[in-house]
């Protein structure tokens, strides 16, 4: 499992400094039905917006 996951989305409430989530786990889906076959395809479900 990788020790760091990088994350631009500053208005998550994962972000840290750096650009670093600070999620216990990362939920990651296909955007459509079928097998995703780039990163555009797919939506983290981890984001929680900060408060």
């Amino acid at each position: 499992m990788a020790k760091d996951v990088k994350c631009e989305v500053n208005s998550c409430t994962y972000w840290a400094a750096g650009n670093r989530c600070n999620a216990s786990s990362i939920y990651v889906v296909n955007r459509a039905e079928a097998n995703a076959s780039t990163s555009e395809e797919t939506d983290c479900k981890t984001f929680e917006p900060k408060v």
